[in-house]
């Protein structure tokens, strides 16, 4: 048997951050439920002290699980929401009425299983993994609020996720690509059996628009265990999209009712039909009548969602987009032509060694005037060097430079995109979008939103 690690109570933060990570990373998986099963027994399976709404899907599923999380709490219901991977700061992932647990609250909850993890990591062939913990501290953290209901996404498939031991009353499947191919599967109909696992007996399954292969693997697990589908384009969907300034308006056809005039702050046709999916697993959720139509307004103009084609600065103007995945780049991609006329748009863009990145590159090559290939700063990041021969066979030689360090990234591309002569186009009107991993994107996040407090200091002290 490995070394386990020692269960000890935190102090501190950081502690439980190194505690943490101390084991087995999110990408090191060993298919089976038998960890989290010991470990929520212990803990008095808290997952069970409230129902659950779980999200599943390649794309869409934060942005999705916040739109939900927004809209159960205008109906006056507490709720948790446990998403994966963070962007900035690893209390992101469990969130309480909307907002993170402060630091105070993720020691606590560390330290309120804390007692229970060297049992089970004795007990098992494997010890419990960083994902295993996490999610047993969420639900037990749900569990003591107490919550109304949990939202809760998957951490990578579904049927061996660590969030599966929780039995969700609404499934939501978000529509399925290849992604994380090494464990999951190589096509989308292996991937889809993973991802239909979180459909439970007698539950609601809310499914985004799907190929379909994933179509027909979805309905066949609904009909195996007894849920009930509803479908994108036939009993839900999106009537109607505008793009607007700041946004876009819909006209939303939810399960019991028609919601017109919802501006909802975020772009792309694919959060619009994200929005659909989440009214109808609110609607699922809440019960056979339809929803206030203005609490529907209200919720939806609420609505954020970080990292996720958002504006962090406007002059010139940042985007950042997780897109890490051909599927998400491509989503991306499209949202940018629909709702953005920026010359140039500079891309900086770093990645996952163990991504498809050269389709990365091209589904964004023909909206990018040029791309800085630069680099995150986990031990997965594919170096700059490497990415930018790969951008140089995409791109052309001209269209592609390296900055390993991500802040000279963001500079250079700024620079560019400031003096859009540089690449031949027009100035003033150009942007900069940092995309390509979740780790780069929330990198990029934290070192904007610094600059940008030093820079407002340094306005009142002046």
């Amino acid at each position: 048997m490995s070394e386990q690690p020692q269960a000890r109570l935190a102090e501190t933060f950081v502690e439980v951050e190194d505690a943490l990570q101390s084991r087995w990373p999110e990408t090191r998986l060993e298919p089976s439920l038998d960890r989290i099963r010991a470990f929520t027994e212990l803990l008095g399976d808290p997952q069970r002290a409230y129902p659950v709404v779980h999200l599943t899907g390649t794309n869409g599923k934060t942005s999705t699980s916040r739109m939900i999380d927004t809209l159960l709490r205008a109906l006056d219901l507490r709720t948790g929401r446990f998403t994966s991977p963070h962007l900035e700061r690893i209390n992101e992932r469990i969130c309480v009425d909307g907002e993170p647990l402060t630091d105070e609250e993720f020691v606590r909850a560390f330290n309120d299983v804390a007692p229970y993890t060297h049992l089970v990591d004795a007990s098992q062939p494997h010890p419990l993994s960083f994902f295993e913990t996490i999610v047993g501290m969420a639900y037990a953290a749900f569990a003591d609020a107490p919550v109304d209901v949990a939202v809760v996404e998957v951490g990578m498939g579904g049927l061996w996720d660590a969030t599966n031991v929780a039995d969700g009353a609404v499934a939501v499947v978000t529509p399925i690509a290849v992604d994380h191919a090494r464990y999951l599967g190589t096509t989308v109909e292996e991937i889809s059996i993973e991802k239909a696992g979180i459909i439970k007996p007698g539950a609601t399954a809310v499914l985004a628009e799907q190929l379909p292969g994933p179509a027909e693997v979805l309905l066949r697990r609904c009909a195996d265990v007894g849920a009930t589908p509803v479908r994108e384009g036939l009993e839900f969907g999106v009537l109607s999209r505008v793009p607007a300034v700041g946004g876009q308006l819909l006209t939303l056809k939810g399960l019991r009712a028609e919601y017109g005039e919802v501006f909802l702050p975020l772009y792309g046709a694919h959060q619009a039909q994200n929005a659909a999916a989440a009214l109808a697993a609110v609607e699922a959720f809440a019960g056979d009548r339809p929803l206030d139509a203005d609490l529907v307004r209200d919720a939806f103009a609420r609505v954020t969602s970080p990292g996720r084609l958002e504006i962090i600065r406007r002059s010139p103007m940042i985007l950042l987009d997780a897109a890490h995945n051909p599927h998400g780049a491509e989503t991306a991609a499209a949202a940018l032509e629909d709702s953005f006329a920026f010359s140039p748009l500079i891309g900086v863009v770093g990645v996952m060694s163990d991504k498809e990145y050269e389709a990365v590159l091209a589904a964004f090559e023909p909206h990018l005037a040029h791309v800085v290939c630069t680099q995150n700063s986990t031990a997965r990041a594919l170096p700059a060097v490497e990415l930018a021969a790969t951008a140089r066979e995409v791109f052309g030689e001209d269209r592609v430079s390296v900055s390993p360090h991500l802040a000279d990234a963001i500079d250079e591309a700024t620079t560019l995109a400031e003096a859009g002569e540089a690449v031949g186009t027009s100035i003033g009107s150009g942007a900069v979008l940092v995309t390509g991993s979740v780790v780069t994107v929330g990198e990029a996040r934290a070192l904007l939103r610094r600059r940008e407090r030093r820079a407002e200091g340094d306005g009142r002290s002046g």
